[in-house]
């Protein structure tokens, strides 16, 4: 990967401007009122931010134009996001969701290739897709996409499906006071409403000792293959609580078989 192109992705990193802190913050509340001048004069002068980050990448062999796209995608959510109010610069809150950007990128892209004309159609989807909701304030629908950018849905469907991002099960969606909850902790688990796996173990008898509370909790989980969200709902508790609940529950049970 080589970095000392004076273009990239069309743009002439030799001659991008560089924003005091002061002209960020007046650009930032700017953009809040939604003046789109300074949505893009925002993100040409931060480009000299993304640049210099995928520079910790040179070892890789990616393109550079893709990273380049890759940490601009980034950007933009961190503009998007960025509160004023919290008293922090702007590069503070955009470095690590720059960062994690691109390593997302690389790391699926480890394992599946997409063609270069696909992820330009996906890229330009992306930031299209961007654009309109921040118009519409909702998500766009690939006909909508289709139509702004005058091209078939069928391509762009495609297109953004080859870069999707396969995602962990055990991916963080959410943390509160240290209990972290995880996709898999909001899929259904069907195949424990056989309730299979409790008699092979002979477990009944250590979830009738769990207190009432608990008890429904796994029942509710394992028996009827509710999610926590909607364990939550059924108890009156917030989903953290269901999460704190059936670990200790879980925990117990495996000492009293132990």
């Amino acid at each position: 990967m080589s970095l000392y192109k004076v273009e990239i992705c069309g743009v002439n990193t030799a001659r991008l401007p560089l924003l005091s802190e002061e002209e960020k913050e007046e650009l930032l509340r700017k953009i809040k009122q939604g003046d789109r001048s300074a949505r893009k004069q925002f993100i040409v002068g931060n480009l000299r931010l993304v640049l210099s980050l995928i520079q910790r990448f040179q070892s890789s062999n990616e393109n550079v134009d893709d990273l380049f796209q890759i940490g601009c995608i980034g950007l933009i959510k961190a503009m998007d996001n960025f509160d004023l109010e919290q008293g922090v610069k702007f590069s503070t809150y955009a470095v690590p969701m720059v960062l994690g950007e691109v390593r997302r990128y690389l790391r699926d892209n480890n394992s599946i290739r997409v063609s270069r004309s696909l992820k330009d159609i996906a890229y330009k989807a992306i930031y299209t897709s961007e654009l309109i909701k921040r118009k519409t304030d909702r998500e766009p629908t690939i006909e909508e996409l289709a139509k702004e950018m005058d091209m078939p849905a069928l391509e762009i469907a495609n297109a953004l499906e080859a870069i999707q991002t396969p995602v962990s099960l055990y991916e963080p969606v959410y943390s509160d006071s240290g209990d972290t909850l995880y996709i898999m902790d909001q899929i259904s688990d069907k195949k424990n409403r056989e309730e299979n796996w409790v008699e092979h173990l002979s477990l009944r008898e250590a979830i009738d000792k769990l207190d009432e509370r608990e008890n429904a909790i796994i029942n509710m989980r394992f028996f009827q293959g509710l999610t926590q969200m909607e364990v939550a709902k059924e108890v009156g508790i917030s989903q953290a609580q269901v999460s704190r609940l059936e670990k200790n529950a879980l925990k117990f049970m495996k000492n009293y078989l132990g």
